[in-house]
């Protein structure tokens, strides 16, 4: 594996936290790392919302995102208005489906090869 790679994969490993006892990403750091917009990224998951029950993804509570903001400082959030949405593996995998960039499909692979694998 490239120095590249093994770069990408630690960014990945970053982005993954526990919340509910699950392996997760957040809405806006899987858009960062698509590149789009995390709007784009939630309405292609609210225009494909049976693809996404809640053993796929959920939305954080108030005291979730509250925690998490406290964790990793207000600064990083920016003008956060709608609690984030919170994706498990296998949410992630359906991303593929619903977003159908070259892109997506590259950072796809690479965040089932990080540590949401093992």
């Amino acid at each position: 594996m490239s120095k590249s790679n093994y770069q990408s994969l630690a960014i990945i490993d970053n982005k993954i936290l526990i919340i509910r006892g699950q392996k997760v990403m957040l809405d806006k750091d899987i858009a960062d790392l698509y590149n789009i917009a995390t709007r784009e990224l939630n309405k292609a998951v609210s225009r494909n919302r049976a693809r996404f029950p809640l053993d796929f993804m959920f939305q954080l509570t108030k005291n979730e995102f509250e925690n998490l903001k406290f964790q990793f400082g207000t600064s990083s959030w920016g003008g956060t208005r709608k609690l984030p949405y919170a994706f498990t593996e296998q949410g992630v995998a359906m991303l593929s489906s619903v977003l159908r960039s070259g892109r997506a499909v590259q950072v796809n692979v690479q965040i089932m090869e990080s540590r949401y694998a093992g």
